[in-house]
């Protein structure tokens, strides 16, 4: 199998690259890589795949996936894709758009795409199934859900094999210090205040166990199908930060609140994976977490430049 892996320098797609490449995901033994990715984080971005940079199954183009000047070679000798890319604007949809097309001209045997448990907006009640009806209630989402239409409409149209892999909220290392979870690590290790807001709750999806998902999806998801990825844990981040303070040996006067910036619940029913592919969670929260704040502890040269 050879793979086209777009944005697969970023947080997701270069663990998955890493570990496809490492030989740890079942189904992907063996397959090539070709990661196409416009490294918009210059400072950390291509130091995501440092220790798999001279496999001799990875090719790296850079490049903007929004362009088809650069996605038609990138795709040329790729039987799959798997669409990591993600810009938080309208260009976000345009490159979707652009590789759907690229990819249904090629002929590919599937397309997967990376959706977001936040285009369904809010959550109040239980958990959304993947037959709910898209609401997303910001831009950022909005654009999210329209990508994800579009890439349905693609096989509904099209016959494009297109299977969507839409994940809770998600955690781990290389993960950029604007993100909630490293967001309040980061500030606590550099002696700072960690901003939260109380009452956002979360489920909390570590990133390995959504690679696995992803190989699932590749090898054995249904095209036309949406598969949920649910997280391990739900809570709020005022749960979240009493657990990241005892581990830094934190106390509670290193916390500011602010008030919520986005929807305060996301929740997602993760049956259909767990029923169809036989996915479930591996990484036990408490244990991701330690391994998560360890790697940040550990790896300052990386986040710190990403600090305004």
């Amino acid at each position: 199998m050879n793979v086209l892996v777009t944005g697969g320098a970023g947080f997701v797609g270069s663990h998955f690259v890493r570990a496809v490449i490492g030989d740890r995901l079942p189904g992907l033994e063996g397959a090539s890589v070709t990661v196409l990715d416009k490294l918009l984080y210059a400072g950390s971005a291509f130091a995501n795949l440092n220790e798999v940079a001279h496999a001799k199954r990875l090719d790296f183009h850079p490049g903007d996936a929004a362009d088809a000047a650069l996605v038609v070679p990138a795709l040329r000798g790729c039987d799959t894709v798997v669409n990591c890319a993600f810009s938080p604007g309208p260009e976000h949809v345009l490159s979707t758009a652009v590789l759907l097309e690229a990819a249904h001209r090629h002929g590919v045997a599937r397309f997967v795409h990376m959706s977001a448990d936040s285009v369904y907006g809010s959550v109040t009640d239980d958990v959304v199934a993947e037959d709910t009806p898209l609401s997303p209630t910001t831009p950022e989402a909005a654009y999210i859900a329209g990508a994800d239409l579009l890439a349905t409409a693609f096989h509904r149209t099209h016959g494009l094999p297109v299977v969507i892999v839409r994940a809770a909220t998600t955690y781990g290392s290389h993960q950029r210090p604007s993100e909630t979870l490293p967001r309040a690590v980061t500030a606590l290790l550099d002696g700072r205040t960690a901003p939260i807001c109380p009452d956002r709750t979360r489920d909390w999806l570590h990133v390995d166990d959504l690679c696995h998902a992803m190989a699932l999806a590749t090898t054995s998801g249904t095209p036309g199908e949406t598969y949920h990825v649910g997280g391990s844990v739900e809570l709020t981040e005022r749960a979240l930060l009493e657990m990241i303070l005892a581990e830094l040996g934190a106390g509670g006067d290193r916390v500011t609140t602010e008030p919520p910036a986005s929807d305060l619940r996301y929740a997602l029913d993760d049956d259909k994976i767990r029923e169809q592919l036989d996915w479930h969670p591996r990484v036990e929260f408490t244990t991701g977490l330690a391994e998560t704040i360890g790697w940040y502890r550990d790896n300052p040269g990386w986040w710190r430049p990403q600090i305004g």
